[in-house]
């Protein structure tokens, strides 16, 4: 009886921590940025915004996308199956100039800022020296 009772107690907490698993991003596989052709993203990524930045001095020209749960809760868990495809068609991470959600990477003299939020994520050409 007491293992029954227990058991029912407990069926409500464990409902409760099924729920609050964190939600999962999938990439159904990649394309070619609408920005530069170099850089992939995943090909259920939606583009929302395209932006220009004519006045900044270190900001090129950038692109938004929409993914549903590409950064984790708040944006706290970055993609690492999508920077290992970056990682694998020659983007190298500036891991020393990371600064919180903003992944810094290079291929060539190309650098490109990632910014991942929780439903989002920003890419970002830097201008040619900006990062030196």
């Amino acid at each position: 009886m007491k293992k029954i009772l227990l058991t029912l107690c407990m069926l409500p907490f464990l409902i409760w921590v099924q729920g609050c698993a964190p939600a999962t991003y999938k990439i159904e596989g990649y394309t070619a940025s609408y920005m530069n052709p170099d850089i992939p993203v995943p090909t259920n990524a939606k583009l929302i915004e395209n932006i220009a930045y004519s006045d900044h001095p270190t900001l090129k020209e950038g692109v938004k996308y929409e993914l549903k749960h590409i950064g984790g809760e708040q944006g706290l868990y970055p993609p690492m199956d999508y920077f290992k495809k970056l990682a694998d068609t020659g983007w190298v991470e500036l891991e020393e100039e990371r600064l919180g959600h903003v992944h810094f990477l290079k291929k060539d003299t190309t650098v490109i800022a990632i910014q991942i939020q929780e439903n989002t994520f920003q890419i970002t050409e830097m201008v040619k020296g900006a990062m030196e």
